[in-house]
């Protein structure tokens, strides 16, 4: 029969337990296992079967359901307090940033990416960067941050993974049932939805706002398919990274631009933006506009009030990370723009080029150029990032270039096991969970008996393997595999075997697969029979990324040979369900990716909290996160010009670690049953890293460092009626006309030798002779730069001085004395520099200009 229509029932909530849709459309839930548990407790079956989708569920629930809970009085009892803790957490005034910063209730953070991943429901992320996004929206909620976020709202979201009977990765885009998602429109007093709309080339394209709670704040996303739009613009944020370069620029015109739009819309006039990564940065731009037309700025003192309010956070380690479009294609979208702000279309470009790439027009440049604070993700990951952004400030040594770090952590509560959850309930003081940021508190982890905590490791353990033989299950039969394969799954996976996990994006300098290249070496590991071994792998490649498919088939085809079959398992469709349960149900967690490419990584964040073991590279977080107690390190710090010799020794390293250290101490267990040596580092693990990495600690970093620095800045220059601004951007105009006749010296006329010695801790005295043309000496600092000398004569680990002005000479030349103490014996080099000053810069090295003596 044909389908004439549809009926669409849902279910009609009793009174007293009307709550339930405040809760389900409060992403708060996702963090909060008891308004879970009320769900679950209703039908499990259902909850599991839909995804564990509270609006979904409330809709297709059986109202007979309901009406027996109302007669279960303990069930009430847990819905009351679920409720009141609810409606105390939104209500709560007594927050962190309110205790710590009680006069800045009124200012708010604007925050920009291109994807969040707050739940599976809500599938509008990839991967680590929108997983990020989302534990910083939960962390600023939780710590009462003043906080909006803006993204796209993506009806097909990222793409669903299959993986075939061949092993190559499949993709399918599902598209998102509005009416089934913990979303809502945003409406007008008419009761329309509220839209924005976005010029774009020859036409205006609309979007609709949605707004997404997430505990105490609102997540706003544009949503272009609406029937003013013709099909091409309907379907522009339909997809997460989907598209040509043309969809790709007309999204990221749309987050940037188009987002400081809904913030209008909306009423909301935030403080300071927060760009993170460079999908956003045309915000700056847009904001440039406003500032011009409103307060009647000329463009460079547009361009200084945005930098005092624009934060800016790259997570690419590599320079081919970073979203480039042609030049061509800026013309086509930007050729009306620069003329309203008043600048050339040359000038226009230089924001956003490269030094030697004038074909290429790159967003992290754009953003390293309009954003006053940058920073990049992990210590290791701003000293790369300085590396490669050097030229971008080109008179600058590397470690000047003004991008510093934050490292990445993750929302605790989110990935932490219920289970652990209850053990630190138990054991730890009862203040944790609101000071999971003071490391002194989880030093009580010692409290726990090992018994205990291995108890709930392996319960979580066997949980895991059941879930992945149901997805395994489902896998196989996708597949049309026989009876046979089907039947195999129950006996996949051992709890009692060493288990490790690698779930991670399926980039190529992520390495999947160099556990692999000595393959007779790991097959050995893999079946000892005394001390056996398995892994667990799962992970997407991005659709275009034909290398990353091809590790992904290598990996499907090693899990069918003989000596792998049933010891290597590949897990389709990675997504935050799978990789909740593996980061709570792993031994250990293999990361090894090619140093140093890897800007952080959370993944081994996640399951630290949960007292799982890290193997990893020292990259990224575990650069700063290993102690020698907590984990194992893969190789050193070595750093390869040749990947040959990089993957020959890491593997080398895995397998030597793995026979002689981590497989031994799993497997060495007292009379109990009790791997105490294991359990030891578990501990030690909790102790050590999750009150270090949890975003709770990088929220209030990215506060006390970014935000309200940028705030009080801003207010300076809104009280001074931009003024502040505008004789900043003078005195910088003024700075780079005369910067040319700068010139700086050494002192010959005191009879200085370059090759000096000294006696360790004796003064050395350095002159320099500087002539500043019309600049005054109060708009500069001389400086002496100094340090052992290192290979090819260059300073390293250098040291700055400021000099002090000596006398005025009669041809217009000034004399500047430091003395230098050194107290180590060696070689030191030195030489002289002078650098624009002044007080009100965000950062000295903004400018970029540096003079320094030439030989």
């Amino acid at each position: 029969m044909y389908l004439l229509g549809k009926i669409t029932v849902t279910s009609v909530l009793p009174e007293k337990l009307a709550r339930l849709r405040d809760i389900a459309y409060n992403l708060w839930w996702s963090w909060n296992s008891e308004a879970i548990d009320l769900y679950r407790e209703i039908d499990l079956v259902l909850w599991e079967k839909l995804g564990k989708n509270p609006v979904r569920f409330l809709h297709e629930l059986s109202q007979k359901k309901l009406e027996e809970k109302l007669n279960d009085s303990g069930f009430m009892k847990r819905y009351d307090e679920v409720v009141k803790k609810f409606d105390s957490y939104l209500a709560n005034t007594d927050t962190w940033f309110n205790r710590t910063y009680p006069d800045n209730k009124n200012c708010m953070v604007a925050y920009f990416s291109a994807e969040y991943g707050l739940h599976e429901v809500l599938p509008i992320y990839s991967g680590g960067l929108g997983v990020l996004s989302g534990d910083h929206c939960k962390s600023a909620s939780d710590l009462g941050i003043p906080f909006t976020a803006i993204g796209l709202f993506y009806k097909q979201g990222y793409f669903n993974q299959r993986i075939n009977h061949d092993g190559w990765q499949e993709t399918n885009y599902p598209e998102l049932n509005v009416s089934q998602l913990p979303i809502r429109p945003v409406l007008l007093p008419d009761g329309k939805q509220a839209r924005i709309s976005v010029e774009l080339p020859g036409r205006m394209v609309h979007a609709i706002i949605w707004e997404v709670k997430v505990g105490r704040i609102s997540l706003y996303l544009m949503d272009t398919d609406i029937e003013d739009n013709s099909p091409g613009d309907r379907v522009l944020t339909s997809r997460l990274y989907g598209g040509d370069q043309e969809t790709r620029i007309q999204q990221e015109i749309f987050l940037g631009m188009g987002g400081v739009s809904v913030l209008e819309t909306m009423g909301l006039k935030p403080s300071v933006f927060h760009m993170n990564e460079g999908h956003s940065a045309f915000l700056g731009l847009e904001l440039i506009k406003k500032y011009m037309q409103e307060k009647n700025l000329s463009f460079r003192d547009a361009k200084e009030t945005v930098s005092s309010s624009v934060i800016f956070t790259t997570h690419t380690p590599v320079p081919a990370g970073n979203d480039v479009f042609p030049i061509q294609m800026i013309d086509k979208y930007f050729s009306n723009f620069w003329n309203r702000i008043g600048i050339s279309r040359h000038e226009f470009l230089d924001l956003g080029t490269k030094i030697n790439d004038n074909q290429n027009f790159n967003m992290t440049v754009l953003a390293l150029t309009l954003a006053g604070k940058k920073n990049g993700v992990s210590e290791l990951h701003g000293a790369v990032s300085r590396n490669i952004f050097n030229n971008v400030w080109p008179g600058l040594p590397e470690e000047d270039v003004p991008i510093t770090h934050i490292t990445n952590g993750i929302h605790t509560l989110t990935w932490l096991s219920p289970s652990f959850k209850y053990l630190f309930d138990k054991y730890l003081n009862p203040e944790w969970l609101d000071k999971l940021y003071q490391k002194d508190i989880w030093d009580d982890i010692e409290k726990i008996p090992d018994e205990e905590i291995w108890k709930i490791h392996c319960a979580l353990k066997s949980k895991m393997i059941d879930f992945l033989r149901q997805r395994l299950k489902g896998q196989r039969t996708e597949n049309g595999d026989s009876i046979e394969s089907l039947r195999e799954v129950d006996s996949l996976l051992s709890p009692d075997a060493l288990t490790i996990g690698f779930a991670r994006r399926f980039a190529t300098y992520k390495r999947a697969n160099l556990i692999f290249r000595d393959a007779a070496r790991i097959q050995r590991i893999l079946n000892n029979p005394n001390m056996p071994v398995q892994i667990i792998f799962a992970g997407k490649a991005h659709p275009a990324d034909r290398p990353a498919h091809e590790i992904i088939k290598n990996i499907h085809d090693i899990a069918r040979q003989e000596g792998f079959k049933g010891k290597v398992i590949l897990v389709e469709n990675y997504n935050m369900t799978l990789a909740r349960n593996l980061v709570q149900g792993v031994d250990i967690w293999l990361n090894n990716p090619r140093r140093p490419l890897e800007a952080s990584g959370t993944s081994g964040q996640k399951v630290c909290i949960n007292g799982v073991v890290n193997f990893s590279v020292l990259d990224g977080w575990w650069c700063e996160g290993y102690n020698g107690k907590n984990g194992w390190p893969i190789g050193d710090d070595t750093f390869y010009g040749n990947e040959f010799y990089q993957d020959n020794a890491d593997s080398e390293s895995i397998y030597d670690t793995l026979e002689n250290q981590i497989i031994p101490s799993y497997y060495y267990k007292d009379e109990k049953g009790i791997p105490v040596k294991w359990v030891k580092i578990m501990k030690e693990s909790i102790r050590s890293l999750l009150p270090q990495y949890s975003t709770h600690r990088m929220v209030q970093e990215y506060t006390g460092k970014m935000y309200m620095p940028l705030i009080g800045r801003m207010s300076k220059i809104e009280s001074s009626n931009y003024e502040l601004a505008r004789g900043l951007s003078n005195w910088k105009q003024n700075i780079e006309r005369n910067w040319p006749s700068v010139e700086i010296s050494a002192d010959r006329s005191v009879s200085q030798l370059k090759d000096l010695n000294s006696v360790s801790g004796e003064p050395v005295k350095v002159y320099a002779s500087v002539r500043l043309g019309s600049i005054s000496p109060a708009d500069v600092k001389v400086e002496v730069y100094y340090g052992l000398i290192g290979k090819n004569n260059i300073i390293e680990n250098p040291e700055v001085l400021e000099m002090q002005m000596t006398e005025k000479a009669d041809d217009g030349t000034y004399k500047y004395c430091a003395d230098i103490k050194l107290y180590d014996g060696g070689e030191y080099g030195y030489t002289f520099r002078v650098m624009p000053y002044h007080p009100d810069m965000i950062n000295r090295y903004e400018t970029g200009l540096v003079r320094w003596v030439v030989q």
